[in-house]
């Protein structure tokens, strides 16, 4: 493709290589490195001037360093007369900070999307929000893709008996979600409400919902410490689900998410590449990965040619 480039920041360099690589591109020279002083320093390799470009960034590692040298790339970009800019961030960083939920207390998601306007991009990708209004935040176009059509494949493929599943949220929050997933599979749906005491930690959950005998598929967009869906797990065990799985969009597990998951009861915890998980898979082999690049680099080169997205929403060749 002409007057394109892909650059790729520190943060996830092999979702990057895979979406230039299903574009047929190489990934464009670029330097990061810290002065001494933890200064983040960026040169850019090689002429942007009227290119379409776009970088590569995810929320996860380091994510201050990462937003940061996000920030700073896209302004080297910019202010070397590149046509566009895209900031490609699978997983948007301080999405679950996206409202004011007790006095004095920051909206983050929004101070994020003035700083990717400020810095000088035209347009975000990112792929299933923590909430979609978020979108909301920019005054520049912003893709929310959906890792649904990958998730569906996923379970046609890997579960033999998902005709006799139940598609579950573990909050109600994620109602929406599973919905759409359960009416594409002709399957039923449940949900937990949770009450928490405080942040991270669940009080009590109660199943709204039947998963007797059979198959219980958890889904959600993000899993951090997995307290939620660990705890979600034993409820649906309890209630008498055979086996359950666990489908995340963004796999964060933080803190003592690897040794709660080796200790759960479930069969698999299926995340996408939105987040690098080869570390964390040596040490939890219920770990299993979706690859996601696909739906990226689809819209890129759709974005790029000028066409829409929104269908990527359900008729994406993975």
């Amino acid at each position: 493709m002409p007057n394109i480039k892909i650059f790729s920041g520190s943060s996830h360099q092999d979702l990057s290589q895979k979406i230039a690589d299903r574009l047929g591109l190489e990934l464009g020279k670029v330097v990061t490195k810290k002065f001494s002083n933890q200064e983040t320093c960026v040169e850019i390799g090689e002429s942007v001037r009227g290119e379409d470009v776009y970088i590569v960034q995810s929320g996860c590692g380091e994510i201050n360093d990462n937003l940061m040298e996000l920030l700073i790339m896209i302004n080297a970009c910019k202010i070397a007369s590149a046509s566009r800019v895209t900031a490609v961030i699978p997983c948007f960083p301080y999405a679950r900070q996206d409202k004011k939920d007790k006095s004095r207390a920051p909206i983050s998601a929004k101070l994020v999307a003035n700083m990717l306007s400020v810095a000088g991009a035209d347009h975000i990708i990112t792929m299933d929000l923590h909430a979609s209004q978020i979108q909301g935040f920019f005054d520049i176009p912003v893709d929310n893709l959906y890792a649904e059509p990958a998730v569906l494949k996923w379970i046609r493929e890997n579960i033999s008996e998902w005709r006799n599943c139940t598609i579950v949220s573990p909050d109600a929050g994620g109602a929406k979600r599973v919905t759409s997933i359960a009416d594409r599979l002709n399957v039923d749906f449940a949900l937990i409400h949770k009450e928490r005491k405080k942040a991270n930690e669940v009080d009590r959950m109660v199943l709204v919902g039947d998963v007797k005998d059979r198959v219980a598929i958890l889904v959600d967009d993000m899993a951090d410490t997995c307290g939620t869906i660990c705890h979600a797990a034993d409820k649906l065990l309890s209630a008498g689900a055979t086996r359950v799985y666990a489908i995340l969009t963004h796999g964060i597990f933080s803190g003592p998410a690897i040794s709660r998951i080796n200790n759960a009861c479930f069969e698999a915890v299926v995340v996408t590449n939105t987040i690098p998980q080869e570390d964390k898979m040596r040490h939890c082999s219920k770990i299993q990965v979706i690859d996601i690049s696909m739906i990226l680099a689809e819209a890129i080169r759709r974005t790029h040619n000028g066409e829409s997205v929104s269908y990527l929403f359900s008729h994406v060749p993975l």
